[in-house]
């Protein structure tokens, strides 16, 4: 089974998960950018985040034969912090970078006016640098939040195929396909969605436009939930293609769009004569 997770925060993870994943099956993630946990202070704080994000995360992944793609964009939920908004204008210098595969993670957190022009700044930022987008959907009223999503998107003009909804649900999942959108899912230990209930949406909806990923953070969360929800289907009795096209050609299909996949085949980590690590150390 190969596995192309198209929505883990990396960052918050060890690099036993990175073992872990690569012995899973997981060949490739896309990382998007996203809330710190805390309020961040300054926009150097972000640029010192996204250089690690297309520099740092992508050495630490090869190391485990997982190729690392990311997203940037300024995160709803930083949008309402005006010491925050100055990121927008550092953002067309990231959009260019070779590893970022999209403009991500944007959307709604609480549907304020803020976050209206912050969200549709930034799909405009997508259309200009020829990116998809990858829009968050709020975890409160979510349908309410996935309709206003779809409303912003279609006044901006985007093409509806080069955007995902994540975090969606049984509740928002017929909006988003009759959108012409992609959907993505995130199966979650007790929240968001399970193996099971990601089953029977297969089931109903089909595979096609539909994404899988782990959202593994800082939070419980688990990075193998993909590889659970690949081997939860053929239980069911989807085939080995349905898998393999939900779990991997899905992905790159969504994140192809961008130009800048690199899924050339990576060694497996090596330790390192000088330190005795498991990880190479990355050079400057």
């Amino acid at each position: 089974m190969r596995i192309f997770d198209p929505h883990i925060h990396m960052t918050s993870r060890t690099t036993d998960d990175y073992e872990r994943m690569a012995s899973a099956g997981v060949r490739a993630v896309v990382e998007p950018a996203f809330w710190l946990g805390q309020p961040r202070t300054s926009v150097g704080s972000f640029t010192d985040y996204f250089d690690s994000l297309v520099g740092w995360e992508p050495f630490r992944a090869g190391q485990f034969g997982v190729r690392h793609h990311a997203t940037v964009a300024l995160n709803p939920k930083e949008a309402n912090d005006p010491r925050c908004r100055p990121v927008l204008d550092v953002l067309p210098r990231y959009l260019e970078k070779d590893g970022v595969v999209a403009v991500g993670e944007i959307g709604y957190d609480s549907m304020t006016p803020e976050e209206d022009e912050v969200f549709a700044v930034q799909l405009a930022l997508a259309v200009a640098h020829d990116l998809p987008a990858l829009v968050h959907t709020p975890h409160r009223d979510k349908a309410r939040g996935v309709e206003r999503s779809l409303a912003v998107v279609t006044e901006c003009g985007i093409a509806p195929g080069r955007v995902v909804l994540d975090h969606l649900n049984e509740v928002t999942v017929t909006l988003v396909r009759d959108s012409g959108c992609w959907m993505g899912f995130s199966i979650y230990p007790d929240t968001k969605m399970s193996p099971p209930r990601m089953v029977e949406l297969l089931r109903e909806h089909g595979t096609e436009r539909m994404l899988v990923n782990s959202a593994a953070d800082w939070g419980r969360s688990d990075p193998l939930l993909t590889r659970a929800t690949g081997e939860a289907m053929l239980l069911a009795g989807f085939t080995d293609d349905d898998v393999d096209r939900v779990l991997w050609r899905n992905p790159v299909e969504f994140y192809g769009q961008s130009g800048r996949l690199d899924l050339t085949e990576l060694d497996l980590a090596a330790v390192d004569p000088e330190t005795g690590s498991s990880i190479l150390r990355g050079g400057t």
